[in-house]
């Protein structure tokens, strides 16, 4: 994909490449992207909201997302649609529009994906931590049919997007498109 229009799903979480996530979808703007996205086999942004952003402006929005597909769907209990999504790739977003019922539009550039030439050893014991918190919730780990625990860069991505961490330290190390400092932050409070 070069440079795309695509509907933006804004989340207080984020989801990176590699990484899954339920999503229940309820708002009207919402269920359109999602019907739409399934009826034309493509996808949509999930973004990080900005709480200093003006939302008038579409500044509540940080510029990157992650393209993501439904990979499974099901009617909830509640009578709600839950989607289960598989994140694809990283995108810069600008440009970003609303349409008439509030989805939000906005023009995407693929970014490259990150240099993480690091060892296994080397992200040695987040493998291990991340894997004890994948065998204590079952929620997260149903997600995934085959963690991927022995590469570097699916550990050091799943670790940044369950870190309770204020959207804007997760998009700092977002912008700098090498895992190096993250592993860095990562080895300090996992140790």
């Amino acid at each position: 994909m070069m440079q795309s229009q695509i509907p933006l799903f804004p989340l207080s979480a984020h989801l990176l490449p590699g990484g899954r996530t339920s999503l229940r979808i309820f708002e009207p703007r919402y269920v359109r992207m999602v019907k739409e996205a399934c009826a034309s086999n493509s996808g949509f942004v999930l973004c990080m909201l900005n709480a200093r952003g003006n939302k008038e402006n579409n500044e509540h929005i940080f510029p990157i997302g992650t393209y993501a597909e439904v990979i499974d769907f099901d009617v909830l209990d509640d009578g709600l649609l839950g989607i289960k999504v598989a994140g694809l790739f990283g995108v810069e977003v600008s440009d970003i529009k609303t349409e008439a019922d509030g989805l939000r539009i906005g023009s995407c550039q693929t970014i490259e994906p990150w240099r993480c030439n690091i060892t296994p050893e080397e992200i040695s014991p987040m493998d291990e931590r991340l894997k004890e918190i994948f065998d204590r919730y079952q929620e997260l780990s149903s997600l995934y049919e085959k963690p991927a625990f022995e590469d570097p860069l699916w550990v050091v991505h799943r670790w940044l997007e369950l870190l309770p961490v204020d959207a804007r330290q997760k998009q700092y190390f977002l912008e700098q498109k090498d895992c190096h400092k993250l592993l860095n932050y990562l080895s300090a409070l996992v140790q």
